[in-house]
């Protein structure tokens, strides 16, 4: 374990696409103990315009060798996530790697091997876990409101009809809408539900012009329930967020958290309304009426100050490698389900299971 830094904590940021200004830099900002100090990008205007405070170097090994910097944020194209992390871990700097971890299994588990030798936190941006609408859900199903769970719904549409041209929606590595959101998906049903029996994928690009998939939909499989997850990039009118059968009735959340459109508007984390859900959660219990139960508060900030606690020495990691480890298991096996057509058990070793649940638990 390292041992507790200075406070704030100085982080810098490699890369400042989407990712990097709309959720890291202001989430970073707005958390107390926390410094935002340097930012590797070739858009050094645009850094300044926003930053003008925060130093801009030209390379991420330039960011990785500034003197008194304790963490970095991994915040550029999906194939880069595992070299940059490793030459940050070497550098001496703890790590956050925005989702997905790495490319395959295999790159994060040598990652995970790589910080403990380092002796260094790396931990990934599941940010979705302090969503409202996860939060509403878990509350519910925590509280017993619906009994036994059947089948669990969780979906993340969009409306794009046209492909863009941009990393994400091109045919290369870690692309594809799966590896985009699959990450938020996969995260948050293992955190409810803990690790599946098996997985069944399907995968599609069913937009003019698309390249890599657009659609997917990956069924996990825990004795007879059943965990659907979906997204698509062709839903004008999106079904419902979360929709929980179970013995005892039904938790529908039909709209999604709204703190990416309030960072998108440059609300700064933390002001008034942030993370505030109007939508309330309902509760269907076979009457004509269903109870409306108000949903909690967002607020994406917690991990980064959970992660800060952590660095500090004074909690565990609240991402630890072990479960990006499972969840890119989970993008990985639904990827060769959906090629090979066939279900197919998780690739987890004994004990990769011992410590995830060890870690779940927590």
């Amino acid at each position: 374990m390292p041992t507790p830094s200075r406070w704030p904590l100085r982080v810098g940021i490699v890369g400042y696409g989407f990712a990097g200004r709309t959720f890291h830099a202001p989430l970073i900002d707005a958390t107390p103990g926390l410094a935002l100090v340097a930012i590797s990008s070739g858009q050094r205007a645009l850094v300044a315009q926003d930053w003008p405070q925060v130093q801009v170097v030209d390379t991420p090994d330039a960011l990785f060798a500034l003197p008194d910097l304790d963490m970095v944020v991994i915040a550029s194209p999906n194939e880069t996530h595992a070299p940059l992390a490793r030459a940050a871990l070497h550098a001496g700097l703890h790590v956050v790697v925005d989702k997905p971890f790495t490319l395959d299994l295999a790159q994060a588990r040598a990652l995970a091997d790589e910080a403990q030798g380092c002796g260094r936190i790396l931990s990934v941006f599941q940010n979705r876990r302090w969503d409202s609408d996860f939060l509403a859900i878990r509350n519910g199903l925590n509280a017993g409101m619906i009994g036994r769970v059947a089948t669990f719904e969780s979906r993340m549409d969009r409306f794009r009809p046209q492909v863009r041209d941009r990393w994400r929606e091109a045919d290369m590595p870690g692309s594809g809408l799966w590896f985009d959101l699959g990450p938020h998906l996969a995260d948050q049903a293992l955190q409810l539900f803990g690790l599946p029996d098996s997985i069944q994928g399907t995968l599609a690009c069913q937009r003019d012009n698309a390249s890599i998939d657009d659609w997917a939909q990956v069924i996990l499989l825990y004795g007879q329930m059943r965990v659907s997850l979906h997204c698509s990039m062709l839903a004008a009118w999106p079904d419902a967020r979360f929709a929980v059968h179970g013995t005892g009735g039904t938790l529908l959340k039909r709209a999604a958290d709204q703190q990416e459109t309030q960072l998108r508007t440059g609300m700064v984390p933390g002001a008034d309304g942030w993370g505030a859900d109007p939508d309330d959660m309902l509760v269907f219990d076979g009457t004509d009426t269903p109870r409306a139960v108000p949903s909690p508060p967002g607020d994406q900030r917690i991990y980064y100050a959970l992660l800060r606690d952590a660095v500090m020495g004074h909690r565990a990691n609240p991402v630890p490698p072990i479960q990006a480890i499972a969840v890119m298991a989970v993008l990985e096996t639904a990827a060769r389900s959906a090629r090979e057509g066939q279900r197919l058990s998780l690739p987890l070793n004994e004990e990769e299971k011992v410590l995830w649940a060890q870690a779940w638990e927590r």
